[in-house]
């Protein structure tokens, strides 16, 4: 059963996220997987850019996306993936699999746009086996007060996540990760692009969590 249907932004989605994978999230992507091992529980996969940047040590990757045109993308990535990779419907919020049945799992762009954050956070704390790690790499609220915070909260209130498929700019997803139970074991904080002008969505985290 198809979860989310979302097909202009699916179409956006698609072409946007080339374009950005060749302008530096692609090594960002990298980064936020590498050295994992294990199998691996992926929310929010899209159309699969994140499968090609996982390490060989990877056995298994469970990789969750509950829209139908993104879905379908990312069975054919998953198909040339250099890891075994399992595409399913489902939400982040409630995901597949018993307790601890993953030795990591990876959130990469997604926690913007879930619905409800905190909830999609205790489903991969539950998942996630004590000792393994959530990778993340997501763009977030602004440091501080300012002109770019203002700006974030007037997107967030007005068309913004009508337009980017549920997206906010202004989340403090590193506290979010935190108030679900995992301690933050490193995080990079950086603006995207790194040179020339940052939109609403220019902030953003890099880093691992482990679950206690």
């Amino acid at each position: 059963m198809t979860t989310r249907s979302r097909p202009v932004f699916a179409f956006l989605y698609g072409r946007a996220a080339e374009v950005m994978d060749r302008h530096g999230v692609a090594q960002h992507r990298r980064a936020a997987v590498a050295g994992l091992t294990g199998r691996v529980i992926e929310i929010g996969a899209g159309n699969g850019r994140m499968f090609a940047h996982y390490p060989p040590t990877v056995t298994e990757v469970i990789a969750v996306e509950p829209e139908r045109r993104l879905r379908a993308a990312a069975l054919v990535a998953a198909a040339t993936a250099p890891v075994p990779v399992t595409v399913v419907d489902g939400l982040a919020e409630s995901l597949p699999g018993p307790d601890g049945a993953f030795d990591a799992a990876v959130s990469a762009l997604v926690l913007c746009s879930v619905p409800a954050p905190d909830a999609a956070l205790a489903s991969l704390f539950r998942v996630v086996r004590p000792g393994g790690e959530l990778r993340f790499f997501e763009h977030v609220a602004a440091s501080g007060p300012g002109p770019l915070r203002r700006v974030q909260r007037l997107c967030d209130k007005t068309l913004w996540p009508a337009l980017m498929g549920g997206c906010h700019t202004g989340r403090d997803t590193a506290a979010a990760i935190a108030r679900a139970g995992f301690r933050i074991a490193a995080i990079e904080r950086f603006m995207f692009p790194a040179t020339g002008p940052s939109g609403p969505a220019g902030p953003h985290i890099l880093g691992r969590a482990v679950r206690p």
